[in-house]
């Protein structure tokens, strides 16, 4: 939020689903009300002017708050909706008019759609174009019909394109795609051999070299070498795949994956990036195959020291490509390909992993889901993924690369002049109001919390989570906690990583999928090769560090609602069932709970709590029974009932079995 004068603040607006609007303009005060009259025309997110206009009773608690009124809408946060085409008469209006129902659950108005023979009952997306003074709805025309709504293929799409995504690719970037089809092996080919010759790339080809990755994954950003060198220390290579030689600036398929910013993984299906020729081909480190890769190699000491470092292109070859599944099966055993070399990333990743404990590295494990579907994209099975070793061993390595490569560009920067230049991945410190929150309710529980000026340290945090561990309140303790952090985001300006105990740290290990990690590979040639970085890619990396935080919370929502619509599908046929739950939330309009077997999460509105009237304590996460006194807090074991699934709002309510 900024005073643009005495009168006006400038920034983003929420706004809930019934059309009441909030704005944050001073941290000491609570947010602006602004009534939905007053929006005129803004939608949820958009940055807005507003003015504060007088005071007015709160209608929960009868004390004067302030009014606002926006004045006027400086960006529109979006400009494309996603939903079901409806006739006028289902939402009691003319019934020769269309209107758009948007699937986006923070809009809180149709959109009258205008144009003929419009497809009624079908998902669309359309645009925006106006919301006229005086007009109940805004107005939309259709770009896209997208399919019958309820048939998965629809509802996927509908979910990528509601949050920005499409999987197809503007005509520049397929021609683009297509020339690297015919000459990019040739290319790569040319470039291992001169550049091999010229000294501007280390040939890794004959050190043994892996990747670990998923057993679907098609894309293969990351690989490990491992040797050991004539003084029995190891050298560690975390060779990233070289996108930056394909993807140069001023390119069609550049200027796309700037704009996409990131891949996102839905249940069903990847929405890359980059074209399939780069992400699953050219780029991905394929085994068997020499591919051109970014990498940082470590010489590292038995007790796990770092004794050195390097950074630069390099050539390597990969000589196998595990899943974590079969790489574990070896760790496990003591047998098969590779078997030394994994046991040796074991023992120094662990070593690793203990130092950054040591440090404040908070150890949040939280659990993933697996969707299983059928042929026809049916939910057949919905799975808890087990942490394996071997994933925590690809961590371990991948957070040393991004640790290194922040701090060897910081430094390369600041000797260079070129400050503000790279995309750092930061996390700050949690709010003080927050911690002081947790720390008080902790105390409730019988913990206590140090803290320090509002402040607290991750290992203090990592002590807590480890003394309440198979404890029946550790998943409470957990959630409270993680409620309490900042979020993580890309930016110019570092400040460092709080959640890592990090002083430096970037994202440089996923450039096929992500878009920072490009910018840091130029970078790192540039520094160790004289590699080109010009003024005008500089000038734009403010820009791109927001434009990649606002994509990656777009891809996230998305891959989870696509997940959350696959649960709820899953249990669609189960409405009447009983399920072991634990409640992961509480609000005054009751408690969410998440199911044991499956993680979907759905909510036990107060109507179906039980025979009482339970008002909401929010400093300690719980519901308290007025005439029993029955208490209902975050994270207690309970009993639930089905009793509905809604698919399309992707939502799952429940009642409180009592005993």
């Amino acid at each position: 939020m900024t005073s643009t004068d005495s009168k006006t603040f400038e920034g983003p607006i929420t706004i809930t689903r019934t059309g009441k609007g909030f704005f944050t303009y001073d941290p000491e005060k609570d947010d602006l009300f602004i009534p939905d009259g007053n929006l005129h025309g803004a939608f949820p997110g958009d940055i807005v002017k507003v003015s504060i206009t007088g005071k007015e009773p709160d209608t929960r608690t009868g004390q004067p708050r302030e009014v606002g009124r926006v004045e006027e809408i400086v960006k529109r946060s979006r400009m494309t909706f996603v939903g079901l085409l409806v006739s006028g008469k289902e939402i009691n209006q003319n019934p020769a008019d269309t209107y758009l129902i948007p699937d986006w659950k923070k809009m809180y108005t149709p959109f009258l759609v205008q144009g003929e023979s419009l497809p009624k009952g079908q998902k669309v997306l359309v645009r925006f174009t106006d919301w006229v003074e005086g007009q109940n709805f805004p107005q939309a025309v259709l770009e896209e019909i997208i399919g019958p709504a309820g048939v998965h293929e629809t509802e996927m799409r509908a979910l990528a394109l509601g949050s920005g995504f499409s999987s197809d690719f503007p005509p520049g970037v397929v021609h683009e795609a297509e020339e690297l089809e015919k000459t990019g092996q040739a290319q790569l080919a040319a470039e291992a051999t001169a550049a091999v010759a010229a000294g501007t790339r280390r040939d890794f080809r004959g050190v043994p070299t892996f990747t670990i990755d998923p057993f679907d994954a098609k894309d293969f950003d990351d690989a490990l070498s491992v040797q050991t060198l004539p003084n029995g220390n190891t050298e560690v290579g975390i060779h990233i795949a070289d996108v930056s030689f394909y993807v140069r600036p001023g390119t069609s398929i550049d200027d796309e994956a700037r704009k996409r910013a990131t891949s996102v993984y839905l249940v069903d299906r990847t929405i890359p990036m980059l074209p399939e020729v780069l992400s699953n081909g050219l780029c991905s480190l394929n085994p068997n195959e020499d591919r051109l890769a970014v990498s940082a190699v470590f010489e590292i000491d038995h007790q796990a020291g770092i004794v050195s470092k390097w950074f630069g292109p390099t050539v390597i070859h990969s000589d196998k490509r595990f899943t974590y599944e079969n790489a574990q099966e070896v760790l496990d055993t003591g047998e098969g390909p590779m078997a030394k070399e994994l046991a040796t990333l074991k023992e120094l990743g662990e070593k690793i992993r203990v130092r950054r404990a040591a440090n404040g590295t908070i150890a949040f494990d939280t659990p993933e889901v697996k969707v299983r579907l059928n042929e026809e994209g049916k939910p057949i099975a919905v799975e808890v993924k087990v942490r394996l070793e071997t994933s925590m061993l690809i961590e371990n390595f991948m957070l040393l690369a991004n640790e290194s490569v922040a701090e060897f560009l910081s430094k390369k920067m600041k000797e260079a002049g070129m400050t503000g230049a790279t995309i750092f991945r930061v996390h700050d410190v949690p709010d003080v109001d927050r911690i002081a929150n947790l720390s008080e309710f902790l105390k409730v529980l019988g913990y206590n919390l140090d803290v320090h000026g509002g402040h607290v340290k991750g290992t203090d945090l990592n002590a807590l989570l480890a003394s309440v561990k198979g404890k029946p309140e550790e998943y409470l303790i957990k959630m409270a906690a993680l409620r309490s952090m900042s979020k993580a985001i890309y930016s110019t300006k570092n400040i460092g990583h709080y959640g890592l105990a990090f002083e430096f740290y970037t994202t440089f290990t996923s450039p096929i999928r992500r878009y920072p990690d490009v910018l840091g590979h130029r970078l790192v040639k540039h520094f160790t090769v004289n590699g080109p970085f010009t003024k005008e890619e500089i000038a734009e990396i403010d820009s791109l560090a927001l434009r990649s935080s606002e994509r990656e919370v777009a891809a996230t929502e998305a891959e989870r609602d696509s997940i959350k619509m696959k649960q709820v599908e899953y249990l669609e046929s189960r409405v009447g069932e009983e399920f072991d739950a634990v409640i992961s939330g509480v609000s005054d309009r009751g408690f969410y709970v998440e199911l044991i077997e499956t993680r979907a999460e759905g909510m036990v509105a107060m109507r179906n709590i039980g025979n009482d009237y339970f008002t909401y304590d929010q400093k300690r996460y719980r519901l308290i029974g007025e005439r029993t006194k029955t208490q209902y807090a975050l994270g207690d074991p309970v009993r639930v009932k089905l009793l509905a699934a809604r698919v399309a709002e992707k939502e799952l309510d429940f009642g409180l079995v009592t005993k």
